[in-house]
């Protein structure tokens, strides 16, 4: 780790930009500027066709590029803003160099991102409008339309200090984050308002990344303990809910000591309860 700041560092200090491909997985810093291979290019990164990242519409490249977390549009240029981890997810179609980039870092305060579902707590109600409190800095709105089945005259149970399950459809620095508790087709597919039962506990943002990821085991190890519900907020907030309240802060507890464990200390520990 202290070897891949340091690269960064050099590279940041010297006024290279560097290619995107060439440095996914490595540390990037704020400030630094990447570049991406053309699509036509042949050459692979590092290439001599690399050039700065254009993002306008009048862009000579055709390549389709989305900016997450971490990463901020500055005329043609892509800047990044966070420091951490590069990461690249391939666009639906495969190859072509387009994608999402974002960087991976640890943080302690959530930040909205559109299409981000997270779990809420309502705090207020005005007028046809909820109150949702996220753990951003600001809370976020909530229309009493946004779920499924609802109308002017079947409006939704929702109280003070229900927990709600969205997503973001607006977040962005300069207007207040609103969810919705439907897709794009009107349903719920499991959004809407938890269950009273269960129990509501905070991780770290990173470990929400870690047991969302598709090769994650944790979580298949977990389902084969006790039968059980959990529902992931991308906010680090988890809500889980086992028979009994003895196995409920079983699985609480296993699952905020993963963060820090090894694979053989997680096996360890998931043998000798399964053994009780």
């Amino acid at each position: 780790m202290a070897e891949a700041v340091s690269v960064a560092a050099e590279s940041f200090a010297g006024g290279r930009a560097r290619g995107a491909r060439s440095v996914l997985g490595q540390v990037v810093l704020p400030g630094e500027e990447l570049l991406l291979p053309e699509q036509e290019d042949a050459e692979g990164p590092g290439g001599a066709g690399e050039r700065p990242l254009s993002l306008n519409a009048g862009a000579r490249s055709r390549v389709r590029v989305i900016c997450g977390p971490g990463l901020r549009r500055c005329g043609d240029r892509l800047l990044v803003t966070k420091c951490g981890r590069l990461r690249h997810k391939e666009p639906g179609g495969g190859g072509g160099g387009g994608g999402v980039y974002w960087v991976d870092s640890q943080q302690k305060r959530y930040v909205p991102v559109k299409g981000d579902h997270v779990i809420g707590i309502v705090t207020a109600k005005s007028g046809d409008i909820f109150k949702v409190d996220v753990g951003g800095s600001e809370p976020a709105s909530l229309s009493y339309l946004s779920f499924e089945g609802a109308t002017k005259r079947n409006r939704p149970n929702v109280q003070v200090g229900d927990l709600i399950y969205g997503q973001f459809v607006v977040a962005n620095k300069d207007m207040e984050p609103e969810m919705v508790c439907i897709d794009s087709c009107g349903r719920a597919n499991g959004m809407g308002v938890i269950g009273q039962d269960g129990l509501l506990f905070k991780v770290t943002l990173g470990l929400i990344r870690k047991l969302l990821a598709p090769d994650c085991e944790i979580i298949q190890e977990v389902g084969k303990l006790y039968p059980l519900e959990i529902v992931f907020g991308m906010n680090g907030r988890i809500w889980v809910k086992a028979k009994t309240i003895q196995q409920t802060l079983i699985l609480a507890n296993i699952l905020e000591a993963c963060e820090h464990m090894t694979s053989d200390q997680r096996k360890q520990i998931f043998s000798r309860l399964a053994e009780s």
